[in-house]
């Protein structure tokens, strides 16, 4: 592999750790879901709209994002993302209006595939082979970061400013910093394609005629729907139970995160001394300890443990079917990464039935879609990956 000098290996790892926060800055859908409800008087269904438009895209443009990398080579792809993320960003804080918003949270999904396509590969031409799994596991680490502090400072500048759209500014002025380090950071580029033929529609969605590929395609949908709607009902399930206000239960979202946090950086330790099918069981069934402790529960120490419980179990999960696909078919890991990313999508199909479900329901229905999802990720740990080596 084509590497660059020591003397720039560690400022240009310093760049893409940056590069990684930016990532993470999507997660801000979850707590500006609920200020927008608030704001605009909406229902669950059509607050449910806001997360749809950011994770959408994921469908649509991982495949079409690997082309653009290959064309254009990994750098660039990942620094014209930063540089619409930050467009986008500014978008609401300057023109606070719900189709301005969809807008904007649109061009964040759009961006953020992008960015998730090319990040991870660039990392590969920094750093040694048997460097990258530690430095991508902490990339993870980085991103999580900014999954936790952006709804704790959209809640303080509401409750100090009144304003929760300024968290958008500053992450604005992050990423803009983090494109102008990134624009002027050598990274030299090598060329890796796993096969001849280049990745295109048809070579990806052909994969999925392996069950193996296609179940664990699903579950990179189910565990990032999880996600998704534990970011956007969290703090309305906490608001609920507890009678707080919605600046308060926001909280929640960043308790969620931390432990998502502390779930990665401990995940990257562990999973180096145990098998991760038994890691992934053991985080699926702690998890469900988690969501009857959401459902069954109103003393708030069991609702904030149970919001940490589920955090701390599924840090991990998308690394390990990650990893399994990836191993699966070494020979095509160009189209196997583009169609996991697709997988993202997740976040738009199971947000949307969650807020149908709480409309109809009660959010309590909601929570128990998410421990459906959460059954069917046990179901790989014992039925699907038990069968391979990986």
């Amino acid at each position: 592999m084509l590497m660059n000098s020591s003397k720039s290996i560690k400022s240009s790892l310093v760049v893409l750790m940056l590069c990684f926060f930016t990532m993470g800055i999507v997660d801000l859908v979850g707590v500006a879901t609920n200020f927008i409800k608030k704001d605009f008087n909406l229902n669950n269904l059509t607050a449910s709209l806001i997360p749809m438009m950011v994770f959408l895209w994921f469908a649509i443009f991982s495949i079409p994002s690997a082309v653009v990398m290959d064309s254009i080579g990994r750098k660039n792809t990942v620094l014209i993302s930063i540089i619409i993320t930050s467009i986008a960003l500014i978008i609401p804080y300057i023109w606070y209006d719900f189709t301005f918003l969809l807008i904007s949270f649109a061009l964040v999904g759009i961006a953020n595939t992008f960015l998730q396509v090319s990040l991870n590969p660039l990392v590969s031409n920094v750093v040694a082979e048997q460097n990258l799994a530690s430095t991508l596991t902490f990339g993870q680490f980085v991103k999580a970061i900014a999954s936790f502090t952006g709804p704790i400072l959209a809640s303080f500048f509401s409750s100090q400013y009144g304003d929760w759209t300024f968290v958008l500014f500053v992450y604005s002025i992050f990423s803009i910093a983090c494109s102008i380090l990134l624009y002027n950071t050598s990274i030299i580029e090598q060329k890796e394609l796993s096969t001849n033929q280049r990745v295109t529609f048809s070579n990806t969605f052909v994969l999925l005629k392996s069950s193996f590929v296609a179940l664990s395609f699903f579950g990179i949908l189910v565990i990032v729907g999880i996600d998704v709607c534990m970011n956007t009902n969290i703090a309305l399930l906490l608001s609920e139970k507890l009678d707080l206000p919605v600046q308060q239960g926001a909280y929640g979202i960043s308790i969620y995160f931390a432990a998502k946090t502390l779930g990665a950086f401990v995940g990257a330790f562990v999973l180096l001394k145990i098998h991760s099918t038994t890691f992934l069981k053991w985080s699926m069934l702690s998890a469900f300890l988690g969501f009857f402790l959401l459902i069954g529960t109103s003393s708030a120490m069991l609702l904030y443990f149970g919001t940490a419980l589920i955090g701390f179990s599924c840090a991990n999960v998308f690394s390990i079917i990650f990893s399994n696909v990836l191993n699966y078919n070494k020979l095509r890991a160009n189209e196997l990464s583009s169609l996991m990313i697709m997988g993202v999508a997740g976040g738009a199909i199971i947000t949307p039935i969650a807020g149908y479900l709480s409309t109809q329901f009660g959010l309590w229905a909601a929570f128990i879609l998410m421990f459906l999802c959460a059954c069917y990720l046990l179901s790989l740990s014992i039925f699907l990956y038990k069968k391979t080596d990986v």
